[in-house]
């Protein structure tokens, strides 16, 4: 079988730990408000739950997300965890905005975290992704990202480890200009 050469390769076949990064079509905002980076991230920890994927780090934006997940035994079910929090998400913005069928989402490209180093890099790069977007200087401040979770729930000395972990070699799709105020605008 040959890849389609326009789109990411899904191939789904281990358990095991993933990184996953979604953007909406032509990278609009349709997550610009509280309100709706609210509903996208409760959105997504409900619907990873339903699936059995054991969510590690999460980061939500206006037009796109990224979350680092351990996948249950079929970890095929990712396709359907993605197209069920798209599905959702993209009705109610559609009913909200009085736009039926208009597209939300364009791609999500997953990538299978095979070893340990990577898994960290990957849970840092999540969490401290709304420093890296320069809408917080502190990755705690950012209220749609597992940051100050993982600081409450974490070891301290595994908190900084991974806070502290270099992020710099890995290539993940995230050239997303990101709009927010903590004003809730």
């Amino acid at each position: 079988m040959s890849d389609w050469p326009h789109s990411p390769t899904h191939r789904l076949t281990e358990t095991g730990a993933y990184m996953v990064t979604c953007g909406t079509y032509l990278r609009l905002h349709h997550f610009r408000s509280t309100e709706r980076l609210n509903f996208l991230c409760d959105t997504l920890l409900s619907i990873a739950s339903k699936y059995h994927w054991d969510l590690q780090a999460w980061a939500i934006f206006s037009n796109h997300y990224h979350f680092v997940a351990l996948s249950p035994a079929d970890a095929t079910s990712l396709r359907v965890l993605i197209n069920e929090i798209h599905s959702q998400t993209a009705q109610a913005l559609n009913q909200w905005d009085c736009t039926p069928g208009r597209q939300i989402w364009f791609q999500y490209w997953e990538t299978r975290l095979s070893y340990q180093r990577s898994f960290f890099a990957r849970l840092s790069y999540v969490h401290r992704n709304a420093v890296h977007h320069k809408l917080v200087a502190e990755p705690t401040l950012y209220p749609w990202c597992s940051a100050g979770w993982f600081e409450r729930r974490a070891a301290t000395s595994f908190y900084r480890t991974i806070m502290r972990f270099g992020v710099e070699r890995i290539k993940v799709p995230d050239d997303f200009q990101v709009e927010w105020s903590p004003e809730g605008g």
